[in-house]
């Protein structure tokens, strides 16, 4: 039961795994601070919401919206005492949100964290840099390496929420790495809005393949999975430290977005499909078996017929072992906004839908290929009869999992298992442990 006149907060997070982590430094500053606090709590009693939001794409804005609107509902009724908004959405767009939704008590930017805990009589903690409450299954976790972004992506809004890039020093991010082992973390995932412009800032230099060695050789740490690697000028140095490096995992997640010339030029990616093929054969002989992901956005403005058929051959021929679509979103203050929005909405959205189809025959294909192979899996969470395990071509919520029988075996999670390969579908694997 709350103390009668103790705050109470939950923390609700939206959107992508960098929000998340902003979320668990929130959550740390504020149990640091007294104030008992949790994360998406279901059956909580809290009394003070903090919706900490996601601004990317329309998509993700409707539904920070309905959510924003669903805790105002709930602050008018008087079921909650206090609402407060963070995060992306409301970086971008607090001056008009405020105006149509007054039930938000104050909002906040994705820099304003020492603002928000000021509301609860908490001083932002300096010493606490780079601590934070991980909210993930306590065997992995992200780890963001920098904030921001100096790319300029037409069609991208990012900068416009999050500022230019800001790397974190690497003592401070080996600091952090350590910590989150103490934790009982095995995995850590890298994230940012561009991992590869690393350093260039504090170092006049990419130093992400400095970044690497130092978190490969800290003790403990089994897995190290980089997200968000922007192709364009990519650092091959990268790649050789993957390669000898046994605790990095041979996984790379490089968001290409396209395989048209004209519209690469026009999303103004700084790269061509020649450059681009040329990067994912050197990636393949630098570390022979690497997994690749890759996100591709269909529906840019412009974006004929011919266009989306030059990404389909292209993705028929590279076989990426993960990719995901999006659609376009036109984004005001992106210069994208500037051309005229003329792909009509269920023409994206039929593209869409043709690519992932194509993706998921070289899913199944690639999938089949492995089965009789012995692996070694991580082992997430248990779901009804089977325990759900991921391979280290695999990342959370996003990828390919494996699956092990329940009812036959005694797993724990966050164990590494051994297994072999039964059987296999277009995105799960089906195992045996052996001993």
């Amino acid at each position: 039961m709350r103390t009668k006149g103790k705050d109470k907060v939950n923390i609700i997070t939206l959107g992508c795994s960098k929000n998340l982590v902003d979320s668990e430094v929130l959550l740390h500053q504020l149990q640091s601070g007294g104030i008992e606090s949790s994360h998406q709590a279901e059956d909580d009693d809290a009394n003070v919401i903090i919706v900490n939001t996601c601004g990317f794409i329309d998509r993700a804005k409707e539904e920070s919206i309905q959510t924003i609107l669903q805790y105002a509902q709930a602050r008018e009724q008087g079921a909650i005492d206090k609402l407060y908004v963070t995060g992306c959405l409301s970086q971008r767009y607090k001056d008009e949100l405020s105006l149509e939704i007054p039930e938000v008590d104050a909002w906040f930017g994705t820099l304003d964290l020492p603002d928000l805990l000021r509301r609860f009589e908490v001083n932002y903690r300096h010493e606490l840099l780079g601590e934070r409450q991980p909210t993930t299954p306590k065997h992995y976790a992200y780890l963001k390496i920098s904030e921001g972004c100096n790319r300029t992506c037409s069609f991208c809004a990012i900068p416009l929420m999050r500022g230019n890039h800001v790397s974190r020093p690497i003592e401070a991010l080996v600091a952090e790495a350590q910590s989150l082992v103490r934790q009982g973390i095995k995995e850590v995932m890298l994230i940012a809005q561009e991992l590869t412009y690393y350093g260039l800032d504090l170092y006049k230099r990419r130093a992400l393949s400095e970044l690497l060695r130092a978190l490969s050789d800290v003790e403990g740490l089994h897995w190290i999975r980089l997200h968000y690697a922007y192709p364009s000028k990519f650092p091959l140095d990268v790649l050789a430290v993957i390669a000898e490096r046994p605790n990095i995992c041979n996984y790379l997640d490089m968001p290409l977005q396209h395989a048209s010339d004209r519209v690469l030029q026009a999303m103004k990616r700084q790269i061509t499909r020649q450059e681009t093929e040329a990067l994912i054969a050197d990636a393949r002989r630098i570390v022979p078996g690497i997994a690749l992901r890759t996100t591709m956005l269909v529906g840019f403005p412009g974006e004929t017929e011919e266009d989306f058929q030059e990404l389909m051959d292209f993705a028929a021929a590279q076989r990426f072992d993960r990719l995901g679509v999006f659609t376009y979103s036109h984004e005001e203050g992106t210069s994208g906004y500037e051309l005229v929005d003329d792909v009509p909405q269920e023409v994206k959205e039929e593209r869409a839908q043709r690519l992932m189809e194509l993706q998921e025959e070289i899913s199944e294909s690639l999938n089949q290929n492995r089965v009789g192979q012995m692996e070694t899996v991580l082992v997430d969470r248990i779901e009804g009869d089977w325990f759900v395990a991921r391979s280290e071509r695999d990342s959370p919520e996003v990828d390919n999992e494996v699956l092990i029988s329940a009812k036959d075996h005694f797993l724990r999670i966050g164990d590494f298992v051994s297994v072999r390969i039964d059987r296999s579908e277009a995105f799960d694997l089906y195992a045996t442990p052996v001993v």
